[in-house]
């Protein structure tokens, strides 16, 4: 039997977020790793000395950084707090990485396009982000790839998951206390279960290749959040009513993208990733938020 010190470290930053909490869930499936999950009290990723001795100190073979700033529209105003976690860490991270050979797996977004295509986005799609969060959020891909080479980046959307404040936790509770809610209907894209992403990082990282580079991925569908919302109440079983809105009706402090499809073809390609379509996996977590 391995001993722990022969077992490669994967340091997993953001651990109390929907995805780092999703990746504590499964850690216990994948035993050839020693995980150490770190939440922002555990460590200071904007902390370049601290964060610099904790690499030097455990030496990890993978670093997964969950660790964001996700309030998209507190960004507008909190833009110095928004950047030192999206960006400025991420470089941090990233330069502790590198003298190490530590392998890193950042997570991005869907919101460093601006929205304006009508196909399904490419990794190699201009970006134009059009919020600060879009903002903070690549340059924090530029850091990361700027400073260590052997980093994967992958870009999601629409996260949610039994963990944390998201979409479906905050649809279920709505309708379970009103009536009748209003649901924007001309946002298109495909939402993301935390647990489905977290198993293809895992399932990443266990293989036997490792591609530096920037990957999509979501749940297979094409919905608006309309119909995410539909669903939502379907799967459910709520009797509230759903009203269809267009943007314009539902004014907010940051901008959002009409269109943040993502194409994932590289990921399933060159992975072999098997994707989940979205209304099977937003089953899966609706039945786990009603046990």
């Amino acid at each position: 039997m391995k001993d722990n010190n022969d077992k490669k470290k994967i340091v997993v930053t953001g651990a109390s977020g929907q995805l780092g909490q999703e990746l504590q869930v499964i850690a216990m499936n994948y035993s050839q790793f020693e995980f150490i999950f770190l939440t922002k009290e555990d460590l200071s990723v904007s902390n370049s000395s601290r964060v610099t001795n904790f690499f030097l100190k455990i030496r990890p073979a993978f670093c997964i950084n969950c660790a964001a700033y996700t309030a998209v529209d507190k960004a507008e105003q909190e833009r110095e707090n928004a950047f030192l976690i999206n960006s400025v860490a991420v470089r941090i991270i990233a330069a502790a990485c590198k003298p190490l050979n530590v392998k890193l797996i950042h997570i991005s977004t869907d919101y460093v396009f601006d929205g304006n295509s009508a196909t399904p986005l490419k990794e190699d799609d201009a970006v134009s982000p059009i919020n600060l969060y879009g903002l903070s959020k690549l340059k924090g891909e530029e850091y990361a790839f700027r400073d260590n080479d052997q980093t994967i980046v992958i870009r999601t959307s629409w996260v949610y998951s039994e963990f944390g404040n998201n979409f479906v936790k905050t649809m279920m509770r709505l309708m379970s206390e009103k009536e009748s809610i209003n649901v924007i209907d001309d946002q298109i894209g495909s939402p993301t279960y935390a647990a489905d992403l977290a198993n293809t990082i895992l399932y990443i990282i266990s293989g036997e290749k490792f591609i530096p580079g920037i990957y999509n991925f979501s749940n297979e569908g094409k919905i608006s959040w309309f119909e995410f919302a539909t669903a939502i109440k379907e799967l459910s079983g709520s009797s509230c009513k759903i009203n269809p809105i267009p943007t314009s009706q539902y004014p907010t402090a940051a901008k959002r993208p009409h269109y943040s499809l993502l194409d994932k073809k590289k990921i399933k390609e060159t992975y072999n990733v098997v994707i989940n379509d979205w209304k099977k996996s937003l089953a899966v977590c609706i039945q786990n938020l009603m046990k």
